[in-house]
């Protein structure tokens, strides 16, 4: 009988240290994605340094692309144009961001027209080659050029194709998957608006 009651005991502890241990896990993880916070720096059309800094209380949705690509970032801008009217007033707390992966070449063909094209809230950042680094490390994505003879100045840039959400307080909340439809995103900014 004492045998049983001293099994018994032991499996109780090693199952309470077993949950202590999870609840340690999660919490230390939840802090290191609270603590994950994407920055950039980056000017837009005018000149202007632009930072996530000054989007603090909005929620941001961030893409890196460029304006020669064929398919992923014309699709993808066509998804946050239909967020934002779908969105409707709530789209006031809501930013798109487009960073240039190829700044040189967007800032010559006109950054800003081939997003308006899309949607006037989208704002266009492009930067130099250490800022726009800086803010792709920031983010941990990539961005790298690609020879592809066919292609404007004899390259392409291949470059991670999700929607990145930052919350308002500079969090990093999630990524969309390249083809999430908008109606998926818009419900989910609903549910956090």
């Amino acid at each position: 009988m004492l045998k049983t009651i001293r099994i018994a005991l032991w499996i109780a502890v090693i199952e309470s240290l077993a949950v202590v241990g999870v609840l340690f896990w999660r919490t230390d993880r939840q802090e290191q994605v609270a603590a994950f916070r994407p920055e950039f720096s980056l000017p837009d059309e005018t000149g202007t340094i632009r930072t996530a800094e000054e989007f603090r209380g909005k929620h941001v949705l961030v893409f890196f692309g460029f304006t020669n690509c064929p398919d992923i970032c014309p699709t993808t801008m066509s998804e946050v144009a239909q967020v934002m009217d779908d969105l409707g007033p709530e789209a006031k707390d809501v930013q798109p961001v487009f960073i240039s992966v190829d700044p040189v070449r967007d800032r010559e063909s006109g950054l800003d027209e081939y997003l308006a094209a899309f949607h006037p809230a989208i704002l266009g950042l492009a930067g130099d080659e250490a800022q726009t680094r800086a803010a792709v490390e920031s983010f941990k994505v990539f961005a790298d050029p690609e020879k592809a003879a066919s292609a404007p100045g004899g390259y392409t840039m291949s470059h991670s194709s999700s929607l990145y959400l930052i919350g308002p307080q500079g969090d990093w909340l999630r990524q969309f998957e390249y083809g999430t439809p908008a109606d998926d995103i818009t419900a989910d900014l609903k549910e956090r608006l």
